[in-house]
């Protein structure tokens, strides 16, 4: 039943449907943006689309796969934009990069403790994938991270079941050709490489 929405209606729906996934919404736009900025506004503009499209929503359907492709498609969209927008660089950023004669030596004053060790061995696994197309990216966060099942993918990405299962073989095969050397120093062995 499609809906002609009154504010109650989208208040009804907003709780019972979509309030429940926002927690699946936030991990994704995190793994999509790595920045928890961006990932509570790309959720916030993501409810705020599904709100105004109520009228095209079915309720009682996969209301986590119908925020999932409004979200993607907000993104990838966000993405497109920024492509073509000049790159901006902060000048605070900058001269906070440029030592003074006290930090001259910041190798000898880090303490490589098991945390600091456990983020350096996430940064790894977190630039391969930034070096991953955004389809393949997106397929390995909806498959691995956000546990959905190829069917979910598919309603989600607008794709057919078998270009899920084709980009998430051949984005865990570049991940494992990114991470190799990586993997091999740590000790870790992949038979698929």
């Amino acid at each position: 039943m499609v809906l002609m929405a009154t504010n109650d209606v989208k208040q009804q729906v907003f709780d019972r449907e979509f309030r429940p996934e926002l927690g699946a919404l936030y991990n994704f736009a995190y793994r999509l943006t790595n920045d928890e900025v961006m990932a509570e506004d790309l959720v916030h503009d993501t409810i705020e689309l599904a709100i105004k499209s109520l009228d095209r929503y079915k309720q009682g359907t996969n209301a986590k796969a119908w925020l999932f492709t409004i979200m993607r498609n907000r993104f990838i969209n966000d993405y497109r934009k920024r492509k073509r927008q000049p790159s901006r660089v902060d000048y605070e950023d900058v001269v906070a990069m440029i030592p003074d004669k006290e930090t001259q030596n910041i190798p000898a004053m880090l303490d490589w403790t098991d945390e600091t060790l456990r983020a350096i061995l996430g940064d790894e696994v977190s630039s391969a994938m930034d070096r991953l197309n955004p389809d393949f990216q997106i397929a390995i966060i909806l498959s691995d991270l956000q546990d959905l099942k190829y069917e979910e993918i598919a309603e989600v990405l607008e794709i057919p079941v078998g270009t899920v299962r084709s980009r998430l073989y051949r984005a865990r095969t570049a991940l494992a050709l990114e991470l190799k050397d990586y993997a091999e120093a740590n000790g870790y062995t992949n038979n698929r490489i």
